[in-house]
């Protein structure tokens, strides 16, 4: 019963699941909301190969899958792609069936499962990039605010404090505006000590884990880059060499290389950022 493929296509509310026996011929389609999925799931034969595209959620389903004696099989999206049988036509059904041939192929690379831990790392970096959006929007827009009143600011954090603290310096600026402006300043220095606590809370991390510890002994990689790196690789034990871990992030340069001729490029970057 292990030669059991069935691909999904994960929802936040309706999935699409696609069951192909060994030779690859689908033998079921069916939509399941997601309390019947669950249920679903554990009447599946131990050892069938639940597919799933790297998304939202993903992780939480392999975890489940696991825990049921199932295999979970994450691809990345752009692999599952190729296998659509219409370029066109893109629906839940085309999507599943896309996903449960890719995972048939032999040569396929599958996205190693996140554990909690790793995810709950995760998350303070990706909170904290959030912040650092939010906060540079902040500062725009307060700039761009004082700009329609003549008062052009230069482009760094310090220029645009020293001018939020000496406001009533300022006679061409109107008292309501100038509340106005307090209250945004406030909440920009709101957003940087929330940048500041996540990065406390990282290097708390990257402090605790000797494997952090390692990479930080590198010049150049930090509390956050090397908390990052563990959290997103784990063991890091489906890389066979460091050379492959740097294609996975982007770290080598790309090839257009035909008929015996290698061409190498700039470095592609097409990693995790």
């Amino acid at each position: 019963m292990g030669t059991i493929t069935l691909g999904v296509d994960l929802a936040k509310r309706v999935f699409s699941v696609c069951a192909t026996d060994a030779a690859g011929h689908v033998l079921r389609r069916q939509e399941l909301k997601r309390e019947a999925f669950a249920g679903w799931l554990a009447q599946q034969p131990a050892g069938a190969v639940v597919a799933m595209e790297a998304c939202s959620g993903a992780h939480h389903w392999a975890r489940r899958c696991i825990a049921l004696g199932l295999q979970p099989r994450i691809i990345a999206a752009q692999f599952v792609g190729p296998f659509r049988k219409s370029r066109t036509t893109k629906n839940d059904r085309n999507d599943a069936e896309a996903i449960a041939t890719a995972a048939r192929q032999g040569n396929m690379r599958f996205v190693p499962v996140k554990s909690v831990e790793q995810q709950a790392r995760l998350a303070w970096h990706r909170i904290r990039e959030g912040y650092k959006a939010e906060s540079l929007a902040i500062g725009n827009r307060l700039r761009g605010l004082l700009a329609e009143f003549g008062f052009v600011v230069a482009q760094s954090d310090v220029a645009l404090r020293r001018v939020l603290a000496d406001l009533d310096a300022h006679d061409g600026l109107p008292g309501e505006f100038r509340e106005l402006l307090r209250d945004l300043a406030a909440h920009w220095a709101q957003v940087r000590e929330r940048i500041e606590a996540c990065d406390a809370r990282i290097d708390a991390h990257a402090r605790q884990d000797a494997r952090c510890m390692r990479l930080r002994a590198i010049i150049g990689i930090g509390p956050i880059t090397a908390d990052a790196v563990v959290a997103t690789l784990g063991s890091a034990t489906d890389f066979r060499n460091g050379r492959q871990l740097a294609a996975w992030l982007g770290l080598v340069p790309m090839q257009h290389s035909t008929g015996g001729r290698a061409r190498l490029g700039t470095i592609s970057c097409r990693g995790d950022g």
